[in-house]
């Protein structure tokens, strides 16, 4: 399980447990600009009890490229509009790619043949590498990749549960399953205290998902002045 400590990823981790898979969850601290999503992720797998949770280490700063791993700013207060339109400055380039290859590796050596990630195609911020085509594509190298794989020993299915739902279906999904979404994060650019800036296209889809889902988003946000609430 590729789990960052958002609502994809968490919403994601409580379908694989409610159909009974024994649970590996994979983190990343890649040279993000905050380390809140490591904590987060940390609690989500905690809380779930997961039979073992990695946390991998890299630095995607020394190439840069994205607002997340690099000195530009993170885009606030975009209309629908702007969120709808192209790749934002937000996209890591290659970032599921390097992920993946990550839960690949781990996979053949667990034994493991499943392999979940809380990717959307719907209200996400136009990354590509969260596109059905994409995952088709790796599913396609991952079955020629390993040496299990060619031995004929393992096949490895990649899940993506939520590919298909907007972000109120997913957070819809969760609540039915107990998701606590108290303990995730989704912002870019949160504060030192780790409460969300309202205002950066995560946070903005976060907040609309709960909107329509009718339900009370658990966590701090800042307000305009710049003081949680």
């Amino acid at each position: 399980m590729l789990l960052s400590g958002g609502i994809d990823s968490t919403t994601t981790l409580a379908l694989a447990a409610r159909q009974g898979f024994e649970l590996y969850a994979l983190t990343f601290r890649y040279g993000q600009r905050h380390e809140a999503e490591v904590a987060a992720a940390a609690r989500v797998a905690q809380a779930f009890r997961v039979a073992r949770h990695e946390i991998v280490a890299f630095n995607l700063r020394l190439f840069g490229g994205s607002a997340l791993t690099d000195d530009l700013a993170v885009p606030k207060d975009q209309t629908p509009a702007e969120l709808a339109r192209g790749i934002p400055v937000t996209y890591v380039p290659a970032r599921n790619t390097i992920f993946l290859a990550f839960a690949l590796a781990w996979a053949e050596v667990l034994g493991a043949e499943d392999i979940f990630l809380g990717v959307n195609a719907l209200d996400y911020s136009g990354y590509p590498d969260c596109r059905p085509e994409y995952i088709a594509a790796f599913q396609a190298m991952a079955d020629l990749a390993t040496k299990a794989g060619v031995e004929g020993r393992q096949h490895i299915r990649i899940h993506t549960p939520l590919i298909a739902l907007t972000k109120r279906e997913i957070i819809e999904t969760g609540l039915s399953l107990g998701v606590d979404y108290s303990q995730t994060v989704s912002c870019y650019d949160p504060a030192a205290d780790d409460t969300a800036c309202g205002r950066c296209d995560a946070c903005l889809l976060r907040l609309k998902g709960f909107a329509e889902a009718r339900a009370r988003d658990p966590i701090r946000y800042r307000d305009a002045a710049g003081v949680s609430r």
